[in-house]
Order: structure tokens, then C-alpha cells, then sequence
């Protein structure tokens, strides 16, 4: 299975006769999805190599976006940037060393989940069609509005940052994305964010893969959070962003919505290793991020970052309706839409 979906997934982003493809992989980390890459992109004819990592140090305990394990080895760097696509077995977002091959022109797919949620949750053109249509409205809006029946109430400024969408692959120079995916989202102004946010029973925090258990009630005030209330998993959430000693960890990321219909909100129930990709995807989720937004362009490059998808929750983009109660009520991002 893993051969087969590795070479649909090459297939969809474009690998044709005559690229290169790079797999970047790090220790003993997905050995076998390198290999079927690497077969894959030689069945399409590319010309496809292994860039391995050694093994990390001993890891902390928290995970430190941004860090890429390569910040110290420029040739590689410079050998990446030489590729058509990398594949990305090891999570470079939000490096320095990233965007430094992206702009390079390299198109890169992050591929890290379990292989049978590659599978189930495999990109279509259709699904790439509807994921567009949400950034192509994202991108005109100036203002954003979150609220939920637990009683959040937060606006985004919108416009100063760009409009990305993730829908699993990539045949676009310099493009980013990840498998699985299916979202779009963008950036509050630095000081354009105000309001409150309420966690609901259910509602995932990510990297700690884990559901809300009790409410958590955040107060934002131009574009940081300066309250955290609630029970234990306010607790836990305030106490993980001071342990990064870093005042810019509770600024306001990223902020959007999914789209993926065959995404399981239950997924981590069910995979529990991977990044929770598809718990980012699942179909009316609104996800907001707490942490670095220089994936946008902006300033704020901490190592401190969460993403936080909220159940039943509605948005608004110039106070049109977008998702009502958890629910897309754009016809044009609905599952089956014709454009």
C-alpha cells in the first residue's frame, strides 16, 4: 500500500521525466516511506536521492517549531534548494532553512502521518478545488469573527498577512504543503486581534494531541493573549507557553477553517502518532494558533506553538457566514460543489 500511494502522491504533485527529487529523513525515522518515494519518483522517471539526518539529541520534552537540524550544515542546505521537490519526512516548518529552499523554488511535501490515515485521507483535485475556493474568499476579507455557544467572541484584522491553503500536494515552484491536509487560514495583524476564546470539552490541542477536557477561557488583547482561566487544562496550557520563557508565545498565529469531510474529529482515538493532521482538517473545524507566524512573513519565530481546531463554533468574514455551528455553509466548499 505504502508504494502505491507514495507514487499517487508523486503523480498529483507533478513529479514527472527528468526532476530531482530530494527525501529528507533524519535517524531511523520512516525508512520505509523514503524507500517508497524514492521508487515511486524513479517509476515516473525523476531522478530522486536520500538526504538521512543523524539521529537528534536528547530531546526536552516540548517541541521546539523551527528547528530543523540543519541550521549547522549549509552544503545540505544548498543541496536541497538544487531539487525540484523535497520531501519532507522530517517537519522543517517554520525554519529559516525551510523558506530558504522554498524560495529556491523547490516544492516540498511534508509527509509524517500513519500510513493508513495517507491513505484514507488521500488529496483529490476535487478536494483541492474546494480548499481554494475558501482562500480565494479568506483572501478578500478584512475582518474575521469567531463565536461559539461557550461564549467565544474574538475578531481578526485581516490584510496584512497572505492567504495559504493546504489540500495535501504540491506541483507549484516553492510551494509548501502537507499530507493530509485540508484547510485554509491566514494571520491577524500583529496588533488585530481582540476578544475571547472559549475551549470546550472536545475541543484539540496540538502538539499535546489531546482533547479539552474542561473549559479554558482566553482573553486577547491586540494580538496576545494576556489571560489563560479555567481548570487543568488552563493550567497545563498557560504552564507549557512559560516554560518557553518567551513573551512572543502568546502571541496570535494563524487562524481558518477545514474542509475535509472523511477527516475523523475522533482521529486521535484512533492514530496516535503523527501530528494530528487530521484533527487540523476535519470538515466545519475552526482552528486558531497561538505561537510563531513567520510562515506568513511575520516577526514572531518562537519556538512556542499550538493549534487549537474548536468544535461547533461559527465564522465570519466581513460578517458573512462561513461556518455556522461547525457546519460550511458555502455550497462552493460543500463536498460534491461544481464551480
Amino acid at each position: 500500500m505504502l508504494d502505491e500511494i507514495c507514487l499517487r502522491q508523486l503523480t498529483l504533485s507533478g513529479v514527472h521525466e527528468g526532476e530531482t527529487v530530494a527525501v529528507l529523513s533524519q535517524g531511523d525515522e520512516r525508512i520505509d516511506y523514503a524507500d517508497a518515494f524514492l521508487r515511486g519518483a524513479k517509476q515516473l522517471g525523476a531522478n530522486a536521492y536520500h538526504m538521512r539526518l543523524p539521529e537528534p539529541a536528547a530531546a526536552s520534552g516540548a517541541w521546539a517549531v523551527g528547528d530543523s537540524g540543519l541550521a549547522t550544515n549549509p552544503v545540505a542546505v544548498e543541496a536541497l534548494k538544487q531539487a525540484d521537490m523535497l520531501v519532507d519526512l522530517k517537519f522543517l516548518l517554520f525554519s529559516k532553512e525551510q523558506f530558504a529552499i522554498q524560495d529556491a523554488g523547490t516544492r516540498i511535501l511534508t509527509c509524517v502521518e500513519p500510513v493508513p490515515l495517507l491513505a484514507r485521507l488521500m488529496p483529490t483535485p476535487e478536494l483541492r478545488e474546494r480548499v481554494e475556493v475558501g482562500a480565494e474568499i479568506l483572501a478578500k476579507a478584512g475582518t474575521m469573527r469567531i463565536t461559539s455557544p461557550a461564549g467565544t467572541d474574538v475578531t481578526y484584522r485581516l490584510g496584512m498577512y497572505p492567504t495559504m491553503s493546504e489540500y495535501g500536494y504540491t506541483d507549484t515552484p516553492g510551494r509548501w504543503d502537507h499530507w493530509p491536509a485540508a484547510f485554509v487560514f491566514t494571520g491577524g495583524a500583529d496588533d488585530g486581534v481582540d476578544g475571547t476564546i472559549v475551549l470546550s470539552p472536545g475541543d484539540v490541542l496540538l502538539p499535546f494531541n489531546t482533547y479539552v477536557q474542561t473549559p479554558v477561557t482566553l482573553t486577547i488583547e491586540q494580538g496576545f493573549i494576556t489571560d489563560i482561566r479555567g481548570g487543568l487544562d488552563a493550567d497545563l496550557l498557560s504552564s507549557y507557553i512559560k516554560s518557553f520563557d518567551d513573551p512572543r508565545g502568546y502571541g496570535m498565529s494563524h487562524v481558518g477553517w477545514g474542509l475535509d469531510e472523511r477527516a475523523h474529529w475522533h482521529g486521535l482515538t484512533q492514530f496516535p502518532g503523527g501530528m494530528g493532521m487530521e484533527l487540523r482538517s476535519f470538515y466545519g473545524n475552526v482552528m486558531f494558533s497561538i505561537g510563531p507566524n513567520n510562515e506568513l512573513g511575520g516577526p514572531n519565530d518562537t519556538p512556542c506553538h499550538f493549534d487549537i481546531p474548536m468544535r461547533g463554533c461559527s465564522l465570519f468574514l466581513d460578517d458573512e457566514p462561513i461556518v455556522i455551528d461547525g457546519d460550511v455553509v458555502v455550497s462552493e466548499m460543500k463536498p460534491g460543489s461544481k464551480r
